[in-house]
């Protein structure tokens, strides 16, 4: 089958995309398939376990509510932007889901505290976030209706009818969604006036929001508050939009607005690592909040889904939902005073070092954001749907975002990578959030955090996994040289076990320096990386591997001659960096702390003309590090090792096997066990060298052990019990 390379000047031009055997062109490529590489299961989280975490949110933040009903942020010591009316809402939905019945008066003083500031005005509303009021205390006031006095319910109805621009501030980014949403909701319940608010959201939408959304096929919301753009923000803007649609609004551009944000939601799903977690990169990134932005849009596409007849991706939509939820359970707080409440983002630092948070991060806005949104998410979800594995299960893709994003994202059966074709150069809000170089390595069933999860950028230096070298006299990182350096990306192949693209690393226009080409070879088992100096010179180079070592406590650390290793004390998952060069050269270089943790730059030389890393994240059931080193063998048509074997296009692992051919020895003893009626794309479930289920690109006959069989398009078969081979 040919093998289209493509490749583009700048990251917004990458990829025009192999899907297996059938060429089309755009910089998102992905296939259609079902089955996953690595045994699956639902994760079954009933709707219930929601409150469970609202409820714990709440009782925290009961602790600081002062006399009036405000929530004072424990580190600010005053109240922060919209804590207050986001608290006032989870506190409603516990109680109109019968739930947690002695918050009534904590909730009501904060309604009476949050209405009071909204008939205020923009003067009297914390911190001037008016914007993010509307929608809270709107949807907050059914809630309480038969909870409080009918003339208390009637009071704060006066007080959310105050006008408009009497309340928000003039921010034309994310901040604008808020209103757009917010205005419709109070239309719905009968505190504003349906034409003013339908011409208020039709300007917003065609003056200002219409350009944020990138052009198709990406459809994500630009926030342009960093450079490059935030994938974190990206899910307020875009999921406050999904809900003005999903509430019913019918004004003249209410059929653009849902097609466009449907299209960046179903995106949204190849950019959700296996874990659960967003996507990092941006303003804001590494927030735990943000993980649950990307549920509550998941939630509510699941329902659009199932009532439009799609239960298989009404089904991922749910399950990709719970991942989220799952997610943020890692940073849960259970110590004493703080129980029930969440660190602030991916880390358990000492909350004073606000370690990766932007100027506006706060304890008690970013809890108020995460019990508030998950109240949504609560209320969305409201049908039984069958999960199904998500696409970050599954795989088979490989995208670029636009050059605004300068991110891209791989996948084969789950084994995830997302990479970074600019850094960040200048500071915003508080940060640089952005580093040049692949910044996080993800797998099913594994805790990402060792990935890591996100490089550093940071006033001493930057550290992610790419090239780095030497220059009169001293050692650099390219995740340090946002200034000086970019990435090109390409694809070459894609299959949900195979996945081969790279990353050309080059000096911007006008600046100079070595080029590096860094080949990605990526199977459900781990990332094969092979980086070449392009570039003639003799200057020494090499490779930077950053291992996690310490998150507020101390990780496992562990090196040989060829393998750094880290893990976290008590569990079996361990992240390995593998050097498959002989005689390979390890120095440590400080660290550097990211949002997830201090990372050590790991500096790696090789000495010949290329450098091979093996990615490996193991867990348990796996082999060691150390025996896939010694028996990693590179062959002239692919790679061979105890987790399975590449020949061509075609990977065999331990229970998956799949690629592009028209036959296949599964169990590696030297015989052809299925073969097909023509080249395919293919991918079996093999359990003890047995096929168990079979899917495949197109219409085509096989005989897989012994049996006949036909094969529909992206149709999997289960296969009964294989018949003994023929001789």
């Amino acid at each position: 089958m040919p093998k289209l390379i493509v490749s583009g000047a700048r990251a917004a031009l990458l990829l025009a995309a192999p899907v297996v055997g059938q060429p089309q062109t755009g910089p998102v490529v992905r296939t259609e398939y079902h089955l996953t590489a690595r045994p699956w299961k639902p994760l079954g989280i009933p709707r219930e376990k929601y409150l469970e975490v609202i409820e714990g949110a709440c009782r925290f933040s009961i602790q600081h509510q002062d006399a009036t009903g405000a929530i004072i942020d424990p580190f600010l010591k005053r109240e922060h932007q919209y804590a207050t009316p986001y608290f006032a809402n989870a506190v409603g939905t516990l109680l109109a889901a019968g739930r947690a019945r002695d918050l009534l008066p904590y909730g009501v003083k904060a309604m009476e505290h949050a209405t009071a500031n909204f008939a205020g005005g923009q003067p009297a509303i914390p911190d001037q976030h008016g914007n993010f009021f509307i929608a809270a205390l709107t949807e907050a006031l059914e809630t309480y209706a038969g909870r409080v006095p009918e003339e208390t319910l009637k009071i704060w109805r006066e007080r959310m009818k105050k006008p408009r621009r009497d309340v928000v501030s003039s921010g034309t980014n994310n901040w604008e969604t808020y209103v757009m949403k917010g205005e419709w909701m109070r239309v719905l319940a009968g505190l504003a006036d349906r034409d003013d608010a339908i011409s208020a959201i039709e300007d917003a939408w065609r003056s200002r929001q219409r350009e944020r959304i990138a052009p198709a096929p990406w459809r994500l919301y630009h926030d342009r508050t960093s450079d490059p753009d935030t994938l974190n923000v990206e899910a307020v803007g875009r999921g406050n939009l999904l809900a003005l649609t999903d509430l019913g609004y019918n004004g003249p551009s209410s059929a653009e607005i849902r097609d466009w944000v449907e299209t960046g939601t179903r995106l949204t799903l190849m950019l959700q690592d296996p874990s659960g977690q967003a996507p990092t990169n941006g303003r804001t990134d590494d927030h735990v909040w943000v993980d649950v932005g990307y549920q509550l849009s998941f939630e509510v596409m699941a329902e659009r889904m199932q009532r439009q007849g799609d239960p298989w991706l009404a089904g991922q939509f749910r399950h990709a939902a719970m991942l989220s939820f799952q997610s943020i359970g890692r940073w849960r707080r259970t110590d004493g005073p703080w129980a029930g409440s969440y660190f602030v983002t991916k880390n358990r630092f000492d909350l004073s070092l606000r370690v990766g948070y932007q100027e506006a991060s706060q304890y008690s806005n970013y809890n108020g954001s995460l019990m508030f949104h998950l109240s949504e998410a609560y209320h969305a979800r409201k049908s039984a749907i069958e999960e199904r594995p998500a696409p970050s299960e599954i795989g088979g893709y490989a995208m670029a975002t636009d050059e605004q994003f300068a991110s891209a994202f791989a996948n084969a059966g789950g084994m995830q990578m997302q990479a970074n074709m600019r850094g960040q150069i200048a500071e915003t809000h508080g940060n640089r959030w952005t580093p040049l170089g692949v910044v996080r390595f993800a797998r099913p069933g594994w805790d990402t955090r060792l990935g890591p999860s996100d490089g550093a950028l940071t006033g001493a230096g930057g550290v992610t996994f790419a090239p780095a070298f030497s220059e009169n006299g001293k050692w650099l990182r390219l995740a340090d040289l946002s200034a000086r350096y970019e990435g090109t990306w390409s694809v070459q192949f894609v299959h949900p076990l195979l996945v081969r693209c790279a990353i050309a690393y080059h000096p911007k226009p006008g600046q100079t320096g070595p080029t590096f080409r860094n080949e990605f070879t990526l199977t459900p088992d781990g990332v094969l990386s092979v980086v070449r100096n392009t570039s003639p010179g003799e200057s020494p180079w090499g490779v930077t591997w950053p291992l996690l070592e310490n998150d507020g406590a101390t990780l496992l650390r562990s090196n040989t001659a060829h393998i750094a290793t880290a893990g976290y004390p008590g569990t079996a998952d361990r992240q390995n960096f593998i050097a498959l060069d002989s005689l390979p050269k390890m120095v440590f270089e400080p660290v550097l702390r990211s949002t997830f943790g201090d990372l050590r730059p790991v500096r790696v030389t090789a000495p010949g003309e290329v450098n091979r890393t093996f990615v490996y994240p193991s867990g348990a059931g796996d082999p060691e590090a150390e025996t896939v080193r010694t028996s990693f063998t590179l062959t002239s048509d692919g790679l061979r090792s105890v987790l399975g074997r590449l020949s061509g296009d075609v990977y065999v692992g331990r229970t998956a096997a799949g690629g592009f051919a028209d036959q296949v020895d599964l169990d590696g003893d030297g015989t052809v066990d299925a073969k097909f009626s023509q080249p395919c794309g293919f991918l079996f479930q093999i359990a003890g060298g047995k096929a168990v289920a079979v899917e495949a690109d197109r219409p085509v006959t096989a005989e897989i052990q012994g049996r006949k069989v036909t094969l529909g398009r992206y149709t999997p078969l289960k296969l009964a019990a294989a018949q003994p081979k023929r001789d």
